[in-house]
């Protein structure tokens, strides 16, 4: 599993259009089975309340499972959807890759 927070981490170069590889897909490629990345820029205030949702239901039991990770981001962007203050764009930004 891999949770890539930093900008534009599953978005490809607009220079190289027909290149699909982008950091998440090339991590999934390499053998990662889950991957979540960010398809443009995001603010750092938004990543890490994602980020503390989305570990706060992926390790509920204690336990990393990469199987839990689309439905634990999935919930993580649902608490953010709520609150006005974080613009659209900042709450769909991030993609999960994987199973």
């Amino acid at each position: 599993f891999a949770f890539l927070s930093a900008c534009d981490t599953a978005a490809g170069d607009l220079s190289t259009p027909d290149e699909v590889i982008h950091l998440a897909a090339g991590l999934q490629f390499a053998g990662v089975k889950s991957v979540i990345g960010t398809l443009w820029k995001v603010a750092d205030a938004t990543v890490k309340r994602l980020v503390e949702e989305f570990y706060k239901n992926f390790c509920k039991d204690g336990i990393m499972n990469s199987e839990r990770a689309a439905r634990a981001l999935h919930q993580a962007v649902q608490s953010l959807a709520s609150d006005r203050d974080v613009p659209l764009d900042q709450r769909i930004v991030f993609v999960h890759i994987g199973i």
